[in-house]
């Protein structure tokens, strides 16, 4: 396997209750013990360990107090507040963490500081075929996706050297075991209550394990500019239950589906989302994801596909496989 080069330290990370933020943390804190930091929200008190940090990224001077004590040569943002019906009910919170938030971590850093930028798939609508490039314009159809694509072109346009990251769904483990589509997911299950997921909502999953590598790759050279970071697989939110549901062993009848305009107005959902990640293969001179899952037989190919039992199930599987990826580097 290829060896990917240290990032510059000290390293910053923030946003580490999220899926993409959480494992990334302790993917690097593991590796360069004493030198990563990992910020959470204030008020996320459980959240805490070695070198964890309390810091609300939309508040500029606990901002500016953390890299004066820390001088980060380095920043990994992973912030960004996603519920979907919380950024519609209230757009300010959406803008405040996901748009003021950028705009205070821009006015601390210092130019020879390296920024990464996690943003996301859903600054498209999906009304198309899938398969963006990073020359489709955004055109979001939630808060969330607007105040996102609206941080990405403040970066850009003010940082012309950080690099901007849209990723999909990062399937992984969540620090609160129900954030994040597997634990969301499985946590319905484990509880016996039904999940309904949609038949025409489709992404571009990675495996977290080799979005970290990718991150540390993109950290560690200068690339610069926008680059999707979707994986090679393109499924439907349904046929992502149904994986879960099958190599968990979970009872099928636990999994519903519908689409998209069956569940209503609110709040808006993206349709086929997919992207194409050519570019950043290019960028990196190697193929920066496997496909989720690896392992083709836990691949739908059918509705009722779930309900067919050829193997055993159980929750620990769901880690072995559907958590942990192998890059093909």
């Amino acid at each position: 396997m290829k060896r990917i080069p240290d990032p510059p330290l000290p390293l910053l990370i923030t946003g580490i209750a999220g899926v993409a933020g959480y494992n990334a943390f302790r993917h690097f804190h593991a590796r360069f013990p004493g030198q990563v930091i990992g910020t959470r929200r204030k008020d996320n008190w459980p959240l805490d360990g070695p070198g964890v940090a309390a810091c609300d990224i939309h508040h500029h001077d606990g901002l500016r107090r953390l890299f004066d004590q820390y001088q980060f040569r380095a920043v990994l943002n992973c912030e960004g507040t996603c519920k979907l019906k919380s950024c519609e009910m209230d757009p300010w919170l959406a803008w405040r963490v996901n748009v003021v938030g950028i705009q205070n971590l821009l006015e601390v850093l210092d130019r020879s500081t390296r920024l990464v930028h996690l943003s996301v798939d859903l600054v498209y609508s999906g009304d198309q075929s899938g398969g963006y490039r990073e020359t489709d314009p955004p055109d979001p159809v939630t808060i969330y996706g607007k105040t996102m694509a609206q941080a990405e072109r403040w970066i850009l346009a003010h940082r012309p050297d950080a690099c901007v990251l849209r990723i999909s769904l990062p399937m992984g483990p969540s620090f609160n075991g129900h954030a994040g589509a597997i634990d969301w997911i499985e946590s319905r299950f484990k509880k016996n209550k039904p999940a309904t997921l949609f038949y025409d909502e489709y992404r571009t999953p990675t495996y977290t394990d080799c979005l970290n590598r990718v991150c540390q790759a993109i950290l560690s050279r200068p690339v610069a500019g926008l680059y999707h970071a979707g994986g090679p697989r393109s499924l439907s939110l349904y046929q992502i239950a149904q994986i879960i549901n099958r190599v968990g062993g979970y009872p099928p009848e636990l999994l519903r589906g519908c689409l998209r305009h069956e569940a209503g107005p609110m709040p808006p959902r993206a349709g086929d989302v997919t992207m194409n990640s050519g570019r950043l293969r290019d960028a990196l001179g190697f193929e920066p994801f496997a496909p989720w899952p690896l392992d083709e037989r836990d691949l739908p190919d059918h509705r009722d596909w779930h309900r067919h039992r050829i193997r055993p199930g159980s929750p620990r599987l769901i880690f072995d496989r559907l958590c942990r990826g192998r890059p093909n580097a």
